[in-house]
């Protein structure tokens, strides 16, 4: 079954807005210098003392929610609270972040996608199938640094993919948190940060990472492909079975 063109079009033009949201979010980011902001921030946190932990989460919390990108932070973190802590930190804000993020797109914006496939068996077919499989698929992307942290934030709040293994799914985040938090605490210093200049993370391990995301990212692919393709097979030998 078809989708009229009426709710094409409607699709496309929804896409098409979301696609100017975004265009527009990193715009007024760069316009109004976040980054300058973020690292004022982190100046502030440093000179809290151990109730800058508690800071930190909050404003990386926040951060996420609000689409604005975290790598400044995440790298500040390895400089005012090293290795360790920041990982700890760094995961459990980011964790409770994009959890907040999915609610957002599961209760705002999740009835209007329903509404566009109820008339889909297909689609229907292949949004229940990657709900089946959500952890090891969260799991995978969240591995990957090809697939944007914020955007599947929201994207995942679209589908079927329940709570439980989005949130689960979060592990996957670690290695790339570490990762970034370790060249973080090499800088040394908040005001290097971000620079060309900073320190960089020994190459072997930046290498892995990039395998290990790349890997991830292909076997996602792979896999969410499969699945929908067992998804369409499966309703069109219910579709015959009923002819």
């Amino acid at each position: 079954m078809k989708l009229p063109p009426k709710n094409i079009l409607s699709i496309i033009g929804k896409i098409i807005l979301a696609t100017i949201v975004i265009v527009d979010l990193i715009f007024l980011a760069k316009f109004f210098h976040i980054q300058e902001y973020l690292r004022d921030a982190l100046q502030w946190i440093d000179s809290l003392g151990n109730t800058g932990v508690i800071a930190f989460m909050v404003i990386y919390i926040f951060a996420t929610v609000l689409f604005i990108p975290g790598s400044l932070l995440t790298l500040g973190a390895g400089v005012i609270f090293q290795v360790v802590l920041g990982s700890v930190c760094v995961f459990v804000a980011a964790t409770l972040g994009a959890t907040g993020a999915f609610l957002v797109g599961r209760y705002l914006a999740r009835g209007w996608v329903e509404k566009q496939i109820a008339g889909n068996e297909k689609f229907q077919a292949i949004d229940k199938a990657v709900a089946r499989e959500g952890l090891k698929i969260v799991l995978l992307t969240r591995l990957s640094p090809v697939f944007p942290f914020n955007l599947l934030n929201y994207a995942f709040g679209l589908t079927q993919v329940s709570l439980k293994d989005y949130f689960l799914g979060s592990v996957g985040m670690i290695p790339g948190t570490i990762m970034y938090v370790y060249i973080g605490s090499l800088a040394g210093d908040l005001a290097t940060i971000g620079t060309p200049g900073q320190a960089t993370a020994p190459e072997a391990l930046t290498w892995a990472i990039k395998i290990i995301g790349g890997v991830a990212a292909l076997a996602v692919t792979l896999y969410v492909t499969k699945i929908a393709k067992n998804a369409l097979e499966m309703e069109i030998t219910s579709e015959n079975n009923d002819e």
